[in-house]
């Protein structure tokens, strides 16, 4: 029989019952009638405190609780692609089909559609030995993605017994029968439950070696993130934070993206979804909510599930890690998540912390972004998770308890600028103030896979812009008439790399995506243009001279005039160059 209690009391979305129930601490519970998803997060002598994920309005003392003898877990398999969910895995198009627009509580949605069938190609035989992860069937999921059906971690050992031929089967069906070691069998099908709060296990954590390209200058040239990296982007209201993440989720060369609305306006998340509905990836040339997960938890959902949410997305990102491939998920945004654990824990009455967060708000999103990495995984595949967290302190302040706490635990700073967003600089990543931790591990790669010069470009370009900004502070004094030459040159050049290189357009064809080899030959030719002007500089020719031919708008505009597809025309801007240097030379001795 299932134990069972009756509510106590209500405080918001977290629900008191008084004597000891014999519930276990994050049990999965029915509450109420309606019997609406909750998980306990206390027990303090015979009080048992249960956070509900739904609204609780209407819910009254003495109405009984029901726990499942399980953790609060989801269900993994084919059919989560090209699909939005909310924070605890109910698909929505499911539900507005039966609820209409507005979720109606207590709904009993199957994350998974049992009635959809898969063709399935079985890949083992009777007398197979099969380990935990390993797959042991498969099917295209999507028009991108093949789905791995995998041995749960739990199973470590265990014998094919009998397995169906291949052919259309749902996502329930029992596909492979198996003997374990203590002589019970067991039915694998293509889906199986997984905790959101325990990370998925793996066989070895690697370190960082292959940079996830963006298609973003400055993301993928100056402040690179690994695959298996993490990141977060804070900026206050306005700056970009969303649309940052939603060109890394376009064009980033992850296999599968897992974008979590955690809080944010539901206008946004429409957006998204509409957006990312009609977008073509540029990888495949098929739909790019083919390789798209959608979790939405928008402001005005129950504030527990939000909390949940980001766990959700999580389990599922490395879930696909454990198929082999490399998942970026975008958390937008933590700050919210945080509040939403800052209102919980001010139900539960604890001792809050600074700015009436949570002691634990640190611990929490350490065990976060350390889900994040490239693994080898119990089969052997290597397959990564790529966290991007936004963060929206209030009033762009960076020095509130989210921002730095977050910058413990990750190796990319992409902070956002309101003055640079404000002059229409996007992406509005402050150069000053951001950094990447993961320059010197991809180093290699970058040389190896792009060009030698590479990483020596991308010092003289950043040592350009550290030179700019010390150099600002005399012009803010005295103007720039009064500098010498050479310094004119550098302000100038500085300028070109700014709106040339860091500024990018999104809604332009040829510079919403760059890939890395184009990025390197803009350094290349904006340095080639630095180099020479410098010799006419040191030859005593002024800048009024160098400026009058507009050479340095020509380069700025390299970003819109050479196709990324023509990368040989790099080299008629090199011939022009030089021949301005000639004429230069030519007219003025």
């Amino acid at each position: 029989m299932a134990k069972q209690g009756k509510i106590y009391g209500i405080n918001g979305p977290v629900v008191y019952l008084k004597g000891a129930q014999g519930f276990a601490m994050a049990e999965m519970v029915l509450v109420g009638k309606e019997r609406l998803v909750g998980e306990v997060i206390s027990l303090k002598g015979d009080m048992t405190m249960i956070q509900v994920y739904e609204e609780t309005g209407g819910l009254k003392p003495g109405e009984i609780v029901e726990g499942t003898g399980s953790a609060l877990s989801i269900t993994l398999g084919p059919g989560l692609l090209d699909n939005i969910y909310d924070g605890i895995l109910r698909p929505l198009e499911k539900i507005a089909q039966t609820s209409g627009k507005y979720i109606t509580r207590g709904l009993e949605v199957p994350s998974l559609d049992p009635e959809r069938t898969w063709d399935v190609t079985i890949k083992v035989r009777p007398g197979d030995e099969l380990t935990a992860g390993q797959p042991f069937a498969e099917c295209p999921e999507t028009e991108s993605i093949v789905h791995r059906a995998m041995v749960p971690p739990r199973l470590l050992k265990a014998k094919v017994v009998s397995c169906v031929p291949d052919g259309a089967y749902s996502a329930y069906a029992p596909l492979v029968t198996v003997e374990l070691p203590d002589g019970s069998r067991k039915e694998l099908s293509l889906s199986q439950q997984w905790p959101i709060r325990v990370p998925r296990p793996m066989k070895k954590r690697l370190t960082a070696t292959e940079p996830l390209l963006t298609g973003q200058r400055v993301l993928d040239t100056v402040f690179p993130i690994a695959k298996g990296g993490t990141a977060a982007v804070p900026g206050g209201f306005g700056t970009g934070k969303t649309m940052t993440q939603h060109a890394i989720a376009k064009f980033s060369d992850a296999d599968v993206i897992v974008y979590i609305g955690c809080g944010e306006r539901g206008n946004e998340m429409t957006e998204v979804l509409e957006d990312f509905s009609k977008l073509e990836d540029p990888r495949t040339g098929k739909k790019l909510m083919a390789r798209t997960i959608l979790i939405a938890n928008t402001s005005n959902m129950p504030v527990a599930a939000r909390e949940a949410s980001i766990y959700t997305g999580i389990t599922l990102a490395e879930y696909y890690r454990d198929m082999g491939y490399d998942v970026a998920i975008m958390a937008d945004s933590t700050s919210r998540w945080a509040e939403a654990l800052r209102e919980l824990s001010g139900r539960m009455e604890e001792m809050p912390a600074e700015e009436g967060f949570p002691a634990y708000l640190a611990s929490r999103l350490s065990a976060f972004y350390e889900r994040a990495g490239q693994m080898i995984t119990l089969s052997d595949m290597r397959g990564s998770v790529s966290v991007i967290g936004a963060v929206s302190p209030q009033g762009g302040d960076f020095s509130e308890p989210v921002t730095m706490n977050t910058k413990r635990f990750v190796r990319c700073f992409w902070g956002l600028d309101k003055a640079l967003a404000y002059a229409r600089h996007y992406p509005a990543i402050n150069w000053m103030e951001s950094y990447s931790e993961y320059v010197s591990d991809l180093s290699s790669w970058y040389r190896k896979n792009v060009d030698p010069k590479f990483m020596q470009d991308r010092t003289r370009i950043v040592a350009i812009l550290n030179a700019e900004d010390k150099l600002m502070e005399t012009v803010k004094l005295i103007g720039s008439d009064v500098l010498p030459e050479d310094q004119k040159l550098l302000l100038e050049v500085a300028r070109v790399i700014r709106l040339g290189f860091l500024q990018q357009n999104a809604y332009h064809k040829e510079d919403q995506n760059v890939p890395v080899r184009k990025q390197f030959l803009m350094m290349e030719t904006i340095l080639y243009l630095y180099d020479k002007a410098q010799e006419l500089i040191r030859a005593g020719h002024p800048m009024s001279i160098l400026k009058a031919d507009g050479i340095f708008e020509k380069v700025i505009a390299i970003k819109y005039d050479v196709p990324n597809a023509k990368p040989e025309m790099f080299e008629d801007y090199r011939k022009a160059i030089d021949a301005f240097i000639q004429g230069v030379l030519e007219k003025n001795g």
